[in-house]
């Protein structure tokens, strides 16, 4: 299908395959890395996501990496409000999701900054989420925190029709690896990720660097880039519209190179 994304009253395209570039305010991600905290970090970053092609910064102040400890909302707030200022003053046309769990941050984001979308990783796990996306017209991202395909099913479609009755529009599905799964969890899900297709709304998948390619490699974050990058490859085949990655220049040459072998194969039929 055709998707698309209401971006303030334009419309994001998501026939070709996007990149959403990862931005850490952070000091305990669990990919060193990607943690960037002072303002000139902060902009260094976004620029770097932009240059190399990301389609949308998505901003995350509170961790949920396996084992860590939720910051408080005020401390998730003050490291979103400074980097958002830098990101809406300096890349002012820059399409921004907020990675949050927390209904009052998502307002507050929305209400001060005017995010473009809300990237949910605890399948709606507070009350007032949906109502917060669904009256301010944002896209949202409703991530699956179950173990199979059937139980990721079920809950989808129970929470896709809770937003759908509050006017929701525009949901995006994560089967979410590496949250609620165990590494053999995590590749059923990506072996089985076409089948969600059925829900017959976007899919955005989110490998990078996880624990599933680093421990099956026995190697460190830091050296997962290749396992990254085969297993984003895979999510494409499989019908993944927005990859969610810390290297987007690697991410936007595999579309690229995907793209021109569909174009060769369309030529040859």
């Amino acid at each position: 299908m055709r998707y698309t994304l209401n971006i303030k009253g334009q419309l994001m395209s998501l026939e070709n395959q996007r990149v959403m570039g990862i931005l850490n305010v952070t000091p305990d991600s669990f990919f060193v890395a990607s943690r960037v905290q002072t303002e000139r970090d902060i902009l260094a970053r976004a620029k770097e996501i932009i240059a190399q092609g990301g389609d949308i910064i998505d901003v995350g102040a509170c961790s949920t990496r396996p084992g860590s400890e939720p910051v408080s909302e005020e401390e998730e707030w003050q490291r979103l409000d400074t980097a958002l200022g830098v990101i809406r003053s300096e890349c002012p046309e820059a399409v921004v999701s907020i990675d949050t769990f927390r209904a009052e941050i998502a307002h507050r984001c929305i209400d001060a900054y005017g995010v473009d979308m809300i990237n949910d990783v605890s399948e709606g796990s507070d009350k007032a989420m949906f109502a917060v996306v669904a009256k301010a017209g944002v896209p949202y991202v409703l991530t699956s925190n179950q173990r199979n395909l059937h139980d990721t099913l079920m809950a989808f479609s129970a929470k896709v029709q809770q937003l759908r009755d509050l006017g929701q529009k525009d949901i995006v599905l994560d089967p979410g690896i590496g949250f609620g799964k165990n590494t053999d969890e995590n590749f059923t899900m990506l072996a089985e990720l076409d089948k969600l297709l059925c829900m017959e709304l976007p899919l955005l998948v989110g490998v990078s660097r996880k624990s599933m390619v680093y421990r099956t490699l026995n190697i460190s974050p830091d050296e997962a880039q290749n396992g990254t990058t085969t297993l984003n490859t895979v999510a494409l085949e499989k019908g993944a519209s927005i990859l969610r990655v810390h290297d987007v220049k690697e991410a936007k040459e595999i579309i690229e190179l995907k793209k021109r072998l569909e174009t060769c194969h369309s030529r040859l039929e």
